[in-house]
């Protein structure tokens, strides 16, 4: 079955969608528009055509709606809560409705992907939150008594029970075989998770203790050929900052 399928009763021969096409997988002819090898899927002759004269045979349109542009926003008011965005660390005792999940998981789905390879997984810990922490605080505080020696940073540093996940409700693991397209997935997640009043917390931590830990990397049953590269924890935040907190001056190259 072709990937794209041009309802010819309906296609106006525009020529919009061969002229964005990435792939140059579609030509008009005969007023008409058609198909060649190479269609990578992107979705952009399906989002340009004026007449809906185009269907993605492997997809499902159901839940794509009309666009909104990013111009919908206010850009300042945008650029004013990124500034004001926070890593969280204290957490309320209150769980996240699917819902909202749901949407969070969306942003992820939505994110670009290099040559629309949408290879990016998303695991929800779940019922597993609480043995996966156990085995990586286990791990950290061995390692934290050794380096303590000699790491003024590391004596600091106290590894309780909820070191890596702070208690929260929520917690999912982005992978994929690029880190590029899993950190883009990521970033979109947590402006979502944001926009919906939840705080996030990226586990580095956890990604390094995963790597080391097999039977964490096995608990995790990421798909073939995946690597953890975030680890998102997402819940309500316990804290309220007041102000937004300077950064050090922009490094801009102009060739």
């Amino acid at each position: 079955m072709d990937k794209i399928i041009v309802d010819k009763s309906k296609c106006v021969g525009c020529g919009e969608c061969a002229r964005d096409c990435v792939a140059s997988a579609i030509y008009v002819d005969g007023g008409k528009a058609h198909l060649r090898t190479g269609c990578i899927e992107c979705g952009h002759c399906f989002a340009v055509c004026p007449a809906g004269a185009i269907t993605m045979s492997s997809y499902s349109a159901d839940d794509c709606g009309e666009v909104v542009p990013m111009t919908a926003i206010d850009s300042g008011t945008l650029l004013q809560a990124m500034k004001s965005r926070r890593t969280i660390r204290q957490f309320k005792d209150e769980p996240i409705d699917r819902e909202m999940i749901d949407k969070i998981l969306e942003a992820g789905r939505y994110a670009p992907t290099g040559a629309n390879s949408q290879n990016v997984a998303f695991t929800i810990l779940g019922s597993k939150q609480e043995s996966i922490e156990r085995e990586c605080v286990s791990l950290f505080r061995k390692g934290v008594g050794i380096g303590a020696k000699f790491s003024a940073f590391l004596r600091n540093m106290d590894i309780n029970d909820s070191f890596f996940f702070k208690k929260a409700p929520l917690v999912i693991v982005v992978s994929g075989h690029d880190a590029v397209n899993a950190t883009l997935a990521s970033a979109y997640m947590e402006i979502e998770a944001n926009s919906l009043g939840l705080g996030v917390l990226y586990s580095g931590f956890f990604c390094s203790a995963a790597k080391m830990l097999p039977k964490v990397r096995k608990a995790l049953n990421l798909p073939k050929g995946h690597t953890p590269v975030t680890c998102m924890i997402f819940g309500w935040p316990d804290v309220k900052y007041k102000r937004v907190p300077p950064r050090k001056e922009r490094k801009v190259t102009v060739l």
